[in-house]
């Protein structure tokens, strides 16, 4: 496994440690030796193809499944924001915005309305969750990780169902949030182009870590090119260069929300 963070080491120990993690479930291998550490203000962001562990390894961060080997350190009064891929709703049972977030706030409804405000979905807060639209769920789930004001916030796909646009909003979101809380944040993203604007540093997993380091470091390595194609490298370029992009303006982003309706 190659390190190419050209970052300083932080004095501070990480508030999460995974060391040197395996995980066999059903005579299959599902993570081999993974190294990985979150650091408090930092966004570090996991990306692979499908199949290559991404959720399994927050589950195992997160405690909800148990590694065959290796270990797992979280410090002391830890506390996670947690934001699952699916929410699993019935779509016969009415639940809105505010009771979804009363139940998560203990009844404290105060904190209601400042968590919706923050995420920039406070028009919302009286409606039903199945009628919400992909970014307003995101949004409402994202308030939800938030409820504990947690020190390490963990996203799984954040922006899931998301159309393009909305995609590059919560992303910014999320840097806000980290930037105003100083919270870390560790995230699971399948999206390439986007996702590497919006983070610190990468871990490239496909089953094993490929490689890790600053999103420009990791797109110019051979076993990122031989995951993703030196096509997905090219594309990436302007990503990785320019956190600054003007989406709206360029003809490559306006290809990619034509593939995505």
């Amino acid at each position: 496994m190659k390190h190419l963070d050209n970052n300083t080491h932080t004095t501070t120990q990480p508030l999460l440690e995974v060391s040197s993690v395996s995980l066999e479930l059903s005579h299959r291998l599902l993570l081999e030796n993974i190294n990985l550490k979150s650091n408090r203000g930092e966004i570090l962001t996991v990306i692979g193809p499908n199949g290559a562990g991404k959720t399994t390894l927050l589950r195992v961060a997160l405690g909800l499944l148990q590694p065959t080997s290796g270990s797992v350190n979280r410090q002391p009064n830890l506390t996670i924001g947690y934001m699952p891929q699916k929410l699993q709703l019935d779509p016969t049972f009415p639940l809105t915005v505010r009771r979804l977030l009363t139940l998560a706030c203990n009844d404290k409804q105060k904190q209601i309305l400042p968590l919706l405000q923050e995420v920039g979905a406070a028009q919302v807060i009286d409606a039903e969750m199945q009628h919400l639209s992909g970014g307003e769920l995101q949004r409402v789930m994202l308030a939800r990780a938030l409820v504990r004001e947690p020190n390490l916030l963990v996203l799984d796909e954040p922006v899931q169902g998301v159309d393009v646009h909305g995609q590059v909003e919560l992303y910014q979101l999320i840097s806000r949030i980290r930037d105003q809380r100083g919270c870390a944040v560790l995230m699971v993203s399948h999206d390439l182009h986007l996702v590497m604007a919006a983070t610190d540093r990468v871990l490239c997993l496909n089953r094993h870590i490929c490689c890790s380091g600053t999103p420009e470091a990791v797109t110019n390595d051979p076993a990122f090119v031989e995951l993703f194609g030196a096509a997905a490298v090219q594309s990436l370029a302007i990503y990785v260069h320019d956190p600054n992009h003007n989406h709206g303006h360029c003809k490559s982003c306006a290809q990619r929300d034509q593939q995505n309706g």
